[in-house]
């Protein structure tokens, strides 16, 4: 039997992401901590520590002195990164400690 407003399900999700902004804006913030693993690569990640975000900043715990000098200088490039793997402009900032 089919039905008069049949659509597929990647439309249906959109639609309703589209019409909670709250949610959409929460799972951009999740896939920009977990993007921080998958955009910089293992190398990176065994010298990351705890990842989280708050207030549109990421904050990144690093365990090498030098690794967050290097990352400090490409802080734009990598701003924008995130956000095209978040898929909205969430990250305004990211802190290294």
């Amino acid at each position: 039997m089919l039905k008069k407003n049949a659509q597929p399900l990647s439309r249906a999700l959109s639609d309703f992401f589209d019409e909670n902004s709250t949610l959409k804006v929460r799972l951009a913030e999740h896939r920009a901590v977990r993007g921080w693993h998958e955009v910089l690569g293992e190398g990176v990640s065994k010298y990351t520590g705890e990842v989280y975000f708050r207030r549109n900043i990421l904050y990144v715990h690093l365990t090498s002195a030098v690794l967050r000098a290097e990352l400090t200088m490409n802080k734009e490039g990598l701003i924008r990164k995130m956000n095209d793997y978040a898929e909205i402009p969430i990250v305004r900032d990211i802190v290294f400690r």
